[in-house]
């Protein structure tokens, strides 16, 4: 999306305008003037009689309305300057201290958290995505660039530090696909373009694709497991996701971490899942509610990743011959050993 600047606005037509510059709409809106979104005429045709009304020149209109433009964008910027997540430790829950001193997190970063049932990993998501400073039952402590976050617990619009997939997701908004996108992307101030590409990955990570006119409501469970996901990663600014067991959504896991990474964020996911666990180059094993050993993934390790990946392939192959209502041929252990040189 190109800088605005007085000759492009006053030589585009309305339309492309609106398009590109979401927030060109809401600068006119704060002045009293409405426009057509689909308006073929330039602005600079139609200064004349708004500028008149306002007693201003073309010039200094167009600068004003470059200038609250500009406030809006800042408004909604994300933290640009987020570079580190760190994780302090605290207590299990019989108040010992917690084996993992410390976790350091830089954006790109991905974390696996496993740990059966009941061992603290939704804890932990929760102590992060509240940037706790020892005041929840853990006594964890998360600072953001080495300082507390705590006043950004309630921010909203741009500023939001945190975005959460969690378990179970659904929709009750009396809309389409589309017509959710383009608020989101119009209340980040994101040029419409965007809500095509959104769409389009989520159907790269869904197992059934959907387009911008279906329902919410009639989406099933995983392509709207798979449509959060992909708005997290390209409309959310927010630099940390927290996701809680994205093997249950029915999508493409692998390509979903992909995707989040790839908006160099920091990605923390609590699973069961052996695949997605060592997918993570580090891994953090939760115990008695607390952090009790952190892993680097070995070289042994990613001898055994290869081998799940071909398994998870095969697996997602077979899946889509029996959506498909296909015919499945057997298939022979020896067919997804991973072969050595």
């Amino acid at each position: 999306m190109s800088a605005l600047t007085p000759e492009i606005l006053a030589h585009t037509s309305l339309a492309t305008l609106l398009h590109d510059h979401p927030l060109l709409e809401s600068a006119l809106l704060e002045v009293g003037i409405e426009c057509d979104p689909e308006e073929p005429a330039t602005l600079g045709a139609k200064l004349d009689q708004w500028a008149g009304l306002r007693q201003q020149s073309a010039e200094a209109f167009l600068a004003s309305l470059i200038e609250r433009i500009n406030e809006l964008h800042t408004l909604l910027d994300t933290t640009a300057s987020l570079t580190q997540v760190e994780i302090i430790a605290g207590h299990d829950k019989s108040g010992h201290p917690e084996m993992v001193p410390c976790i350091f997190l830089q954006r790109g970063d991905l974390l696996a958290i496993v740990g059966p049932t009941g061992s603290g990993k939704s804890r932990l998501l929760a102590d992060i995505e509240w940037l706790a400073t020892g005041d929840t039952p853990s006594g964890r402590q998360i600072l953001v660039d080495g300082q507390s976050a705590a006043d950004k617990r309630f921010s909203t619009g741009g500023d939001q530090l945190i975005a959460q997939l969690s378990q179970t997701m659904s929709f009750v908004l009396d809309a389409t696909v589309e017509e959710l996108l383009e608020l989101h992307v119009e209340s980040r101030g994101m040029s419409r373009a965007l809500v095509q590409e959104t769409i389009a990955a989520a159907n790269e990570l869904s197992g059934e694709s959907f387009n911008g006119s279906t329902p919410l409501t009639s989406l099933s469970g995983g392509q709207t497991r798979a449509l959060m996901v992909a708005d997290t990663a390209l409309v959310c600014r927010s630099p940390i996701v927290l996701i809680d067991e994205i093997e249950n959504a029915g999508i493409d896991r692998r390509a979903a971490f992909n995707l989040l990474l790839s908006q160099e964020k920091i990605v923390l996911s609590a699973t069961h899942d052996p695949l997605l666990a060592l997918l993570a180059p580090r891994r953090l094993c939760m115990r008695h509610g607390a952090m009790h050993s952190l892993h680097q993934r070995s070289p042994e390790e990613e001898a055994i990743l290869a081998d799940l990946e071909i398994l998870d392939d095969i697996h997602t192959a077979v899946r889509h011959q029996l959506r498909c209502g296909e015919r499945i041929a057997p298939i022979h252990c020896q067919a997804v050993r991973r072969k050595t040189p």
